[in-house]
């Protein structure tokens, strides 16, 4: 039986990977990487535990150990880690992969991790394959279809996720007629919505768009419950999301949290 090694973040992602990756057959080692993991994921897999992100050879011993042979990363690591004192207590290995790397950008330290892993004789999975389902085909997913002065906002805020992704700052922005109210940066998805909320006194809508060259091995865009509960509470309006690139977690939950607040949610084709 081949042997599945989920590195995972915040969030319910990790246990539909798992779970998947269990009804089709491989053997899954689960390593939580920051606190507050999905409690359901532990029951969910053949092997669980909890080591912090700063101990990256622990990591991958015990990936080793358990004859990991391929490996997928998936859930919210928000870089604030990175700068949070006491978060992070790095081990010989990850000191080494900081000061080999030219900057501190997401896809930057990404790729330095990936290295490590392939260099261990790991393959690092594309994150959609083993749940393609998550991944919706384009059109309107709610009850409730956008407005023309929302799809407006949608096509501009599209083009603005689109460009801060290229330059890897982030992957959502929050407009409001036509003008950016909050960009992604280091905070995350649902601090960015809350103060595009707050700035742009509600009626705002979310953007969410991958990079102009995504790398499907990690950092796909996602949200789901918890970002919709940002959404409602910043008094947004709808959110548009990119068609084979945006996971939407627990995507019935989320839907019908949507309908429920008369949200729009829209999946684009990237054309």
């Amino acid at each position: 039986m081949e042997v599945l090694g989920v590195l995972s973040g915040i969030g319910h992602l990790p246990v539909e990977v798992a779970r998947s990756a269990k009804s089709l057959g491989y053997e899954v080692v689960a390593v939580g990487v920051v606190p507050d993991i999905d409690p359901e994921l532990a029951s969910s897999v053949d092997h669980y535990y909890y080591i912090n992100i700063g101990k990256i050879g622990k990591i991958i011993s015990t990936l080793k150990k358990h004859k990991v042979t391929k490996v997928t990363m998936i859930g919210k690591v928000t870089k604030e880690v990175l700068y949070k004192a006491g978060a992070i207590v790095p081990d010989l290995r990850a000191i080494k992969i900081l000061a080999s790397v030219p900057d501190r950008k997401d896809d930057t330290i990404m790729l330095a991790i990936v290295k490590e892993l392939e260099g261990e004789g790991m393959e690092v999975m594309d994150q959609t394959i083993l749940i393609k389902p998550l991944l919706p085909e384009p059109g309107v997913l709610t009850k409730r279809k956008p407005t023309a002065e929302e799809l407006a906002d949608m096509e501009f805020g599209f083009e603005m996720a689109k460009a801060i992704g290229g330059l890897d700052i982030g992957q959502t922005v929050v407009v409001k007629n036509r003008a950016v109210m909050a960009v992604e940066a280091i905070e995350g998805t649902d601090a960015c919505i809350l103060r595009g909320g707050y700035l742009g006194k509600g009626d705002v809508i979310v953007c969410k768009a991958a990079k102009p060259f995504q790398d499907q091995r990690f950092d796909i865009p996602g949200f789901g419950p918890k970002t919709m509960e940002s959404m409602i509470y910043a008094g947004a309006k709808g959110i548009v999301i990119e068609a084979g690139n945006t996971l939407i977690a627990e995507r019935e939950k989320t839907i019908a949290m949507a309908d429920e607040h008369g949200i729009t949610i829209v999946v684009k084709e990237n054309k």
